[in-house]
């Protein structure tokens, strides 16, 4: 059947993390590999008392089409989230998404044709990667480090290429765990106002902050030159898949027409739900429940690495979010060191996938927010145990 698919599909590749999911299936497995909030930390109750609010508010009418930019309450909600933090959006210029990976799809559907240049983080968020290769765009990997994203390669890049788009998760970085530093925002808004390129700024993990003050967005730096994606699945729940983006209205224009294309709206049920929820309750005590919790979780995977990990793997140590990048020594394998730890019963993510070119094969990422502390102490033991076998088996990786 291969000759019946297209062009678009035929290279994009599987999530190697949804693959790598289903060894973590087993109840046995200790897993540090899923990006996934803690389902015990989800608001059920409140989101029960609101779904019965909604049905005797607006009877058989929330089952009925709704309009395709969202519903405006809720938007407006989200415009007011912004202008507390000092942003001003207009309602106008929000549309709701089916989640912030659909807002990813309508951006790439809406302004990628193939080989158009598209600036990603190294290492970069493993969804972008998939959702813009099926638009045939030209990844130009740009590093990421603790000091941020490097500006002499993003300047070289935007002068040589002078890509479309540029991607960015510039709080708590999925994969690494990483913030750019406010002076790195400004270089980067300095290299990046004055030209056609748009920056992406998605920051589903903003509000998970643990310590220290929050950093300026981009849309404050380089307001004409960035479009914002948000989601209340880090916060509230993600199985309702509601996300959002800000972008200017040319481009939101086009993007509604993307939007209709695709599934004509998203979930009009869900969304007033989200939206009672919202009101009913404070979202920042719910937040700061989070934030608590996986603060607390963080700092024990964290304690365990410095006590089980042999001394020649790194680690970041994140100011919030929901993982930690750990990089072994430079010629160690993470898929070699996956197949060990699996034996052992736990399992984290190699980091290679969230490279373009494969070349982070000494790295993994740690996700410690869906696992309590007694657990994370226990995997981290095992896959401590595993890192020293890997090491001591090859001895020209320490």
């Amino acid at each position: 059947m291969d000759s019946i698919f297209s062009d678009r599909i035929t290279d994009v590749p599987r999530s190697f993390i949804r693959e790598i999911l289903k060894d973590a299936l087993d109840p046995g497995v200790i897993s540090f590999a899923g990006g996934l909030p803690n389902r015990d930390l989800f608001p059920a109750d409140a989101l029960k008392a609101a779904a019965n609010r909604v049905f005797d508010t607006y009877g058989r009418d929330i089952f009925q089409y709704s309009s395709s930019e969202g519903f405006l309450e809720l938007r407006g909600l989200i415009a007011e989230h912004y202008r507390r933090r000092g942003l001003a959006v207009a309602v106008e210029n929000i549309l709701i998404t089916s989640g912030s990976q659909q807002g990813l799809d309508l951006l790439g559907k809406t302004l990628l044709n193939d080989g158009d240049g598209l600036v990603i983080e190294e290492p970069g968020y493993l969804g972008a990667i998939q959702a813009f290769s099926i638009y045939k765009a030209r990844f130009i990997p740009v590093p990421v480090t603790e000091r941020g994203m490097d500006t002499d390669r993003l300047g070289s890049v935007l002068r040589a290429d002078r890509p479309k788009l540029m991607y960015t998760v510039p709080n708590f970085q999925n994969p690494s765990g990483i913030t750019y530093p406010d002076a790195n925002r400004r270089d980067i808004a300095d290299i990046l106002n004055g030209t056609a390129t748009l920056l992406i700024e998605d920051d589903p993990y903003g509000d998970l902050r643990f310590c220290g003050r929050a950093c300026t967005s981009f849309k404050t730096l380089a307001p004409d030159n960035t479009v914002l994606l948000g989601s209340f699945s880090k916060v509230v729940v993600p199985g309702f898949r509601l996300g959002w983006i800000v972008a200017p209205d040319p481009l939101m224009q086009k993007l509604i027409i993307a939007k209709q294309a695709s599934d004509l709206h998203t979930n009009h049920f869900i969304q007033c739900v989200i939206y009672q929820y919202l009101r009913d309750n404070d979202i920042n005590a719910h937040i700061s429940r989070i934030v608590d919790a996986y603060g607390g979780q963080k700092q024990a995977m964290i304690t365990a690495i410095e006590r089980h990990f042999p001394a020649e793997v790194t680690c970041t140590n994140p100011d919030g979010g929901m993982f930690l990048w750990a990089s072994l020594p430079p010629s160690a394998s993470a898929l070699d060191l996956f197949k060990l730890a699996l034996a052992d019963q736990v399992v984290f993510v190699p980091g290679d996938p969230f490279y373009i070119d494969r070349t982070g094969v000494n790295t993994l990422r740690l996700n410690y927010s869906c696992v309590d502390r007694d657990t994370i102490a226990e995997g981290i033991n095992r896959l401590g145990s595993a890192i020293g076998r890997l090491l001591q088996n090859h001895p020209d990786s320490t």
